[in-house]
């Protein structure tokens, strides 16, 4: 009894021991991923991994590593692995929806994103990432009612103004679409308030462009400047039927690289208005 208890004790603390090394593995590989050190991540991920198969969590943080990477193919896998051992992780959804969006795989990215709001309702009205995958489905009377519910949210939000546009030109035309935009309070970001305007039908596009060069702006601050206005640009373009015009702005917004999703978002347009071209001639 005592040899049997002292094993049963003995397997306790080292089942103990290892959940506590996954965890601290995890934590290492957290700091390395703040300090940009994504194969250091990678490779402490990949011990939490050995110690714990079953463990979603190290998965998880191996796909964000591979999203931070721009392995998009790879951070899916992770991610599917994350949902086999966790079929409830809305944290995976949301993030496999973000990067199949990445891919084109509009469609699949939009059943993840439908998934991540069955675990978390709450998250609906500031869900803008499903709006634009809604518009890239064609589901443009979905994709107007997600952006009125972001207009809750955040009421400055031009591009939320410019993406419910977008949806409601494809439903009732360009001209009630304008009448119809939502109402902005002002978006400091520069040149958001000249794009709204333009959307408003009340500038032009030079006037957006003038705006970029404003203020004196640093390197960082015109590039920013210039990715959103191309990006917006070639919206609004394609959005008045000139689709060469559109792949103009977009293949700019693409040279104008930003740290953030909507850059994919140019990418993904620019891949998509190319194709189309393409099998046009």
């Amino acid at each position: 009894m005592r040899t049997a208890t002292g094993i049963w004790l003995a397997l306790f603390f080292m089942g103990a021991a290892q959940a506590e090394t996954v965890e601290e593995l995890l934590q290492q590989a957290r700091a390395a991923l703040a300090k940009r050190q994504a194969d250091e991540a990678l490779a402490l991920a990949g011990k939490a991994i050995v110690l714990d198969p079953k463990n979603p969590e190290p998965y998880l943080l191996r796909g964000i590593v591979y999203e931070v990477q721009e392995k998009h193919e790879r951070a899916v896998a992770e991610f599917d692995m994350v949902l086999k051992l966790d079929a409830k992780s809305a944290e995976a959804y949301n993030r496999r929806g973000s990067e199949q969006f990445k891919l084109g795989n509009i469609k699949a990215s939009l059943a993840d994103f439908d998934r991540f709001l069955d675990l978390k309702p709450e998250e609906k009205a500031g869900h803008w990432k499903r709006g634009i995958s809604l518009y890239y489905a064609g589901r443009f009377d979905d994709g107007k009612k997600q952006f009125d519910a972001y207009e809750k949210v955040d009421t400055n939000d031009v591009e939320n103004a410019v993406w419910h546009y977008l949806c409601n030109a494809r439903l009732i035309g360009i001209e009630k679409a304008r009448g119809a935009i939502l109402k902005i309070g002002n978006d400091k970001r520069v040149p958001m308030m000249q794009v709204y305007a333009l959307y408003s039908g009340k500038s032009k596009p030079e006037d957006v462009m003038a705006a970029v060069k404003e203020g004196n702006p640093s390197p960082e601050q015109r590039n920013d400047r210039l990715f959103y206005a191309h990006l917006y640009l070639g919206l609004h373009a394609e959005a008045a039927g000139d689709k060469q015009r559109a792949l103009e702005h977009m293949t700019e917004a693409h040279k104008h690289r930003i740290g953030h999703y909507m850059w994919d978002v140019a990418r993904v347009h620019m891949d998509l208005l190319n194709k189309e071209m393409k099998e046009k001639k």
